[in-house]
């Protein structure tokens, strides 16, 4: 087990890592947004470096606590930390912000990968777990399931999803005036008018968010299968990596979304993000005994 002054000091490394990652990247790209960490100085200098120091803090916890060492630790790293910071917040934006200049999302594709990848690497090697003849005899049946119990598990984690998107999208962001006036939208007075509005309207949006459920549970197998301890561990993992490691960035100012946009963006997701990733963490890491209570329900 890793000492505190062990961790507190490669926490530290990593936090600076990170942010030369940010500025580096941001150059590379030829961006002048949430990357300009080279060049601020101040209260921007610190924000970037709070989230840097957020991510980082949850991706340790991640790599400690992981059964995996080596490249096989860097591979599913690499994967967690670019879908969660960079896959999944930009294909919204591809969706949602039509008023980003041309080409802006594959540069923001592409920074997220020059950040992750480094990151990566250095963060396994930073926090000893580089070394790859490791063997870990724990038993670990996480994931074996049948077919049938992945498929009414999957159905569940859609329905779970859709709820908890437009439930915490209308009550918690889409109230907001300045969100309402940033997307063109207004507010019809209530839940069930605002999902018959988005059914008439967008009627694509469903589908497209149970499909990006289906990318989340993608992003959570990999970290359930390889972490240590019991589910309540994992759940809060999972959680902590869909609410922090995804939506501390909304923390940094950026030129195209308002100050109070972000912020009720940034409450909305997340804490729906908590509950969804830790809700996907405990039914992921469930066997027989769930399954042969809801089955019955399912069929």
């Amino acid at each position: 087990m890793k000492t505190a002054a062990f961790v507190v000091l490669r926490v530290i490394a990593l936090t600076i890592i990170l942010f030369v990652c940010f500025a580096v990247a941001g150059g590379v790209v030829g961006f002048a947004g949430g990357s300009r960490a080279s060049e601020q100085t101040g209260a921007s200098t610190l924000l970037l470096l709070a989230v840097c120091l957020l991510q980082v803090m949850v991706m340790t916890y991640l790599i400690l606590r992981s059964r995996w060492t080596g490249w096989r630790l860097v591979a599913a790293v690499f994967f967690i930390f670019y879908g969660v910071t960079t896959f999944m917040p930009q294909i919204e934006s591809a969706v949602f912000l039509t008023r980003l200049p041309p080409g802006t999302l594959p540069r923001l594709f592409l920074m997220g990968a020059l950040i992750s990848a480094p990151f990566s690497g250095l963060a396994v090697l930073i926090l000893g777990k580089r070394k790859t003849g490791a063997v870990d005899t724990e038993p670990n049946t996480r994931l074996i399931m049948p077919a049938s119990e992945w498929a009414w598990k999957l159905v569940i984690i859609a329905v779970t999803y859709v709820i908890l998107y437009f439930t915490f999208g209308y009550f918690v962001a889409w109230r907001q005036p300045a969100v309402r006036e940033y997307y063109g939208g207004t507010d019809p007075g209530s839940f069930v008018g605002q999902m018959a509005i988005v059914l008439r309207n967008t009627p694509w949006l469903i589908p497209f968010q149970i499909a990006r459920a289906m990318c989340w549970v993608a992003l959570a197998l990999p970290v359930v299968r390889m972490l240590k301890g019991k589910w309540p561990e994992t759940a809060l993992a999972i959680g902590l990596l869909f609410a922090v490691v995804m939506n501390a960035p909304l923390l940094l100012p950026n030129p195209y979304m308002p100050e109070a946009v972000r912020m009720a963006h940034l409450v909305e997701t997340a804490s729906s993000n908590l509950i969804f990733g830790v809700f996907v963490g405990w039914l992921l890491t469930q066997h027989d005994s769930l399954e042969k209570r809801v089955a019955p329900v399912m069929s």
